[in-house]
C-alpha cells in the first residue's frame, strides 16, 4: 500500500510518497529483443519509465509507458534477457509530480457516439459535456500515433469501452474517450474510440519546438464552443513546400513514372516512442544495406523502397546506382541523335543485373520491372537521396505522415554527400524471395498467446494465411480460419514492435510492419523473430505464410536473481 503526504509549495504540488515501495508485477517476452513490464498501476508505470529514462539498463535501446505496462526494447536478446530479470529486482518510487502546462482545448460537442455515451454512463448528453470540461486531465503516455496523448481525467465518471467495431477512418481533431481515458486524434486514422467531439487544435505540428500540444505531463482543460471550428491542413510545412518553386538539381534522380507506390527510406528513425513516433524505415533492411554497400555508401543512406515495380527515373547528371531485393528487369534507355540531318533521336536499351552497381548517364532512364518473386525493391544513388531528415531520419512513415511524400512523376530527388567509400562495392548474391507459394516464418509466442487456448494455438501455425491486398506499410492483414480467444474483454492498451501478430476480434491477425502503431489495444498471439522481418516483408499480396514455433531466447524469469552492489538502481 502507498501513502503519499501532499505538501503545498510555491507553484507547484509535490507528492511525497512514504513507504511507497512497488515492485515489477511480472515480466513477458515480446519477441527476441523487447520485454513487456506488467504493473499495478498508472502510478508504478510512471514510477518504472522515469527510472529507465533517468538510469537505462544495459543494452536498453527505447522505453514506452502505457495504460498498465511498460514496454522496453533491447540492443540484442541477450540484453532483453538480461533486462528482463534485472526488471523484476528494481524498486519503484513514485516520482515526484509536478503541475506541469496547462493546455486548454476548445471542443464542439457534437461526436457521432455523444448520445451512446450519455446511455453508457447514465449522464446523458448534456452530463457528459459538464463531466468532460468539469475536470483537469494529465496526459499520462503517448501512443497509437504522433500527438495522441493518453488522458487520465480526475475521476472515473466517464468510463466507457471502445466501439465493438472500430471505424475505418475517424477525423483528424476527433475528440474520444476509451476506458479512462480521453484523447484527440491529431490526423485522419482508423480508431475505436467513443467520439464526443472535435477540435481544430493542432496536436502535432513539426514546426514547433515541442511538436506535441499535449505531450507527457501537461494538464489539459476541454472548454465546451459552439462555432465550428475548422481543423487547419495537417502539414503546413508540405504544403509551402509544395507551393514554393522547386529548388535547382544539379546531380540526382527525376521520377519519370513512380509506379504503385515509391518512397524515400533509411533505417528509420529510433527512440521517439514517448512522442507516439514509431522507427519506421526500410522494410527489407537488408536490402537496403546491400544497395547502399554496392554504390559504396553509408548504410544508413536513404534511398528509394518501391512496390510491384514500374518505378522509372531519368538521370540528372552521370549516377551509380544499384538495385536490389524483389529480383526484377532492369532496363535501361538511351536516347541519341540520328546520324541523318534530322533532328531525330534513336532510342537503344540495355539491362543491368540486380544487385550489382551501374553507371546510369545523364539523360538516360532507368525502369524497373514487375518483380519475378518478392514485392519490394531498393534503388540506391551514390550519394544517398538528399532530403531533410525529420527527427533524425529520411524515412517516410505511411502511419504518421512523418518525412516526405511519397515520389510523384517530375519530382527531382538530389544525390547527397553519404558516400563513404571512393570505391563501389562487388556484384552481391542475394537471398531467394518468397513467391506465391507458401512462406515459413518462425514466431516466438506473443506477450498475450494465453487469451488463446492450444486448439487456437495448434490452428495459428496449423494453416496458411493469405495475404489480403489491404496490406500495407503498417501492417499485413492475413485471411484465414478466424482465431477464438479464450478471454473476453478488452486488453489495455499496451507497447508493441514490428513482428507482433495481433488478433482482433474478427479473429484474423495482423502482423505490423515498420510503421505500425506504436501501441495496440488487440492481444498479440505471436512474434515474428528480428531475423527474419525483412524476409516477411517481401511476400507479396496473394502469397501464403504458414507460421512456426520458434524456441523463444527470452524467458520470463521466475524470479528474481541477486543483484551485485553496483549494478542496484534507485532514486
Amino acid at each position: 500500500m502507498k501513502a503519499a503526504l501532499m505538501i503545498e509549495t510555491a507553484g507547484e504540488t509535490l507528492a511525497v510518497q512514504k513507504a511507497a515501495v512497488s515492485k515489477v508485477c511480472s515480466v513477458r517476452a515480446v519477441g527476441t529483443r523487447a520485454v513487456l513490464a506488467e504493473l499495478s498501476g498508472t502510478q508504478d508505470v510512471l514510477a518504472l519509465q522515469a527510472l529507465l529514462l533517468e538510469q537505462p539498463l544495459p543494452g536498453q535501446l527505447d522505453v514506452l509507458a502505457a495504460a498498465e505496462t511498460v514496454l522496453v526494447t533491447a540492443d540484442s536478446p541477450v540484453s532483453a534477457r538480461r533486462i528482463a530479470a534485472r526488471l523484476l529486482q528494481l524498486d519503484l518510487t513514485a516520482p515526484v509530480q509536478r503541475d506541469g502546462e496547462l493546455v486548454l482545448i476548445d471542443t464542439v460537442y457534437d461526436g457521432e457516439d455523444l448520445a451512446e455515451v450519455g446511455k453508457l454512463t447514465g449522464l446523458g448528453t448534456e452530463g457528459v459535456i459538464a463531466a468532460h470540461t468539469g475536470q483537469v486531465w494529465t496526459v499520462a503516455f503517448a501512443g497509437f500515433a504522433p500527438g495522441f496523448g493518453y488522458m487520465v481525467g480526475e475521476n472515473q465518471d466517464l468510463e466507457v469501452p471502445r466501439r465493438s467495431s472500430p471505424r475505418t477512418a475517424v477525423p483528424a481533431g476527433s475528440v474520444a474517450l476509451a476506458g479512462n481515458y480521453s484523447a484527440v486524434y491529431p490526423r485522419r486514422s482508423p480508431g475505436g474510440w467513443q467520439l464526443i467531439g472535435r477540435t481544430g487544435a493542432r496536436m502535432w505540428d513539426l514546426d514547433r519546438e515541442q511538436p506535441a500540444l499535449a505531450a507527457p505531463g501537461h494538464r489539459v482543460q476541454f472548454r465546451a464552443v459552439r462555432d465550428v471550428v475548422t481543423l487547419a491542413p495537417e502539414h503546413p510545412a508540405q504544403d509551402r513546400a509544395a507551393h514554393a518553386p522547386a529548388p535547382e538539381v544539379a546531380s540526382g534522380l527525376r521520377i519519370v513514372t513512380p509506379g504503385l507506390q515509391s518512397l524515400i527510406q533509411d533505417l528509420g528513425r529510433y527512440g521517439h516512442s514517448g512522442l507516439g513516433v514509431s522507427a519506421a524505415g526500410a522494410l527489407d533492411r537488408a536490402s537496403l544495406r546491400r544497395a547502399n554497400r554496392l554504390v559504396g555508401n553509408a548504410p544508413s543512406a536513404a534511398a528509394v523502397e518501391t512496390v510491384a515495380g514500374g518505378l522509372s527515373v531519368e538521370a540528372v547528371g552521370d549516377q551509380v546506382l544499384a538495385v536490389t531485393g524483389a529480383p526484377a528487369e532492369l532496363t535501361i534507355e538511351t536516347l541519341s541523335r540520328a546520324d541523318s540531318a534530322d533532328d531525330d533521336f534513336e532510342t537503344a536499351w540495355r539491362t543491368v543485373p540486380m544487385a550489382t552497381p551501374f553507371a546510369l548517364l545523364d539523360g538516360e532512364t532507368l525502369t524497373i520491372g514487375a518483380p519475378q518473386s518478392g514485392f519490394r525493391s531498393y534503388l540506391a544513388v551514390r550519394g544517398g537521396v538528399d532530403t531533410a531528415p525529420v527527427l533524425g531520419s529520411r524515412s517516410t512513415d505511411t502511419m504518421s505522415g512523418i518525412g516526405p511524400a511519397p515520389l510523384a512523376a517530375g519530382q527531382v530527388l538530389a544525390a547527397g554527400g553519404e558516400a563513404e567509400s571512393g570505391v563501389v562495392g562487388h556484384p552481391e548474391l542475394q537471398p531467394d524471395f518468397p513467391g506465391t507459394g507458401v512462406t515459413v516464418l518462425d514466431v516466438v509466442p506473443g506477450p498475450r498467446a494465453d487469451w488463446f487456448d492450444a486448439d487456437a494455438l495448434a490452428s495459428f501455425c496449423g494453416q496458411d494465411w493469405e495475404v489480403k491486398p489491404q496490406s500495407n506499410r503498417v501492417g499485413m492483414r492475413l485471411q484465414g480460419t478466424p482465431l477464438q480467444r479464450t478471454r473476453q474483454g478488452e486488453l489495455a492498451s499496451e507497447g508493441t514492435v514490428a513482428g507482433a501478430l495481433q488478433v482482433p476480434p474478427e479473429g484474423l491477425p495482423v502482423l505490423f510492419l515498420a510503421d505500425h502503431p506504436i501501441t495496440g489495444g488487440y492481444p498479440v498471439i505471436a512474434v515474428v523473430v528480428d531475423s527474419q522481418l525483412d524476409r516477411a516483408a517481401q511476400v507479396p499480396i496473394g502469397g501464403k505464410i504458414r507460421f512456426r514455433w520458434a524456441e523463444s531466447t527470452i524467458t520470463e524469469p521466475a524470479a528474481p536473481e541477486p543483484a551485485a552492489p553496483e549494478q542496484e538502481v534507485s532514486n
